[in-house]
């Protein structure tokens, strides 16, 4: 009799990938893993002790990616702009990821290239060294923050944004003038979230670094 197929850690997390390509971490089971697999789900759980664990496993190889073929250029805020944009891109090629990334955060290899080398960039700031973690958690979360909200909204259908636009079209340019006299006075020069995208994340980072830089003795 013929055993069951063993699957690969690596077999697995790419199936897990592909399978969170067409559903979130919600609806995303071991179990849904297992039957993609043609296998049950403790054997997968050989690899995996939770579905956390898959989860940050998968997410993990994105940052890998990211990190991939990286080497540090320019000064500190250079450093720590280029390692944001690459951990965009290359979410942004697997946005349901992006929102576990997150949620659920990462310890493998990946996340330490990209603890190293924010850290390695902060401490060529000049800041004290008693100053880095809490800045470095600070970064961390505005970079991930603004990677999964716009992972979220890259994710609707198209009929989706054209409803989401429609309604952001009623909401401003049908407002009241004597409830919403701001509102209605730039309303023409209003955009909506998905607009500009990468232009208002290098925004937001540059002022947060700017921040950074004038803190620095």
């Amino acid at each position: 009799m013929t055993g069951r197929r063993r699957w690969s850690t690596e077999e697995i997390l790419d199936a897990a990938a592909e399978l969170l390509r067409t559903s979130d971490a919600e609806s995303f089971s071991v179990r849904k893993l297992a039957a993609a697999l043609g296998t049950d789900s403790s054997s997968l759980y050989r690899h995996f002790r939770t579905k956390t664990e898959l989860l940050r496993a998968v997410a993990d190889r994105i940052l890998l990616a990211a990190m991939d073929g990286y080497h540090a250029e320019g000064d500190w805020k250079q450093r720590v702009t280029a390692l944001a944009l690459r951990l965009r891109e290359a979410f942004g090629r697997q946005p349901q990821l992006a929102v576990i990334w997150g949620r659920y955060a990462s310890g493998g290899a990946g996340s330490r290239l990209v603890m190293e080398e924010l850290l390695q960039a902060l401490r060529a700031s000049g800041l004290p060294d008693e100053e880095i973690p809490a800045r470095y958690h600070r970064i961390m979360i505005l970079i991930a923050a603004l990677i999964a909200s716009e992972a979220g909204i890259s994710t609707i259908t198209p009929k989706e944004y054209e409803q989401g636009m429609e309604l952001f079209r009623v909401a401003v340019l049908g407002a009241d003038p004597e409830r919403f006299p701001a509102l209605t006075h730039f309303a023409r020069d209003l955009r909506p979230l998905g607009a500009d995208r990468r232009a208002a994340f290098e925004e937001l980072l540059a002022a947060h670094l700017a921040q950074i830089e004038a803190a620095i003795p």
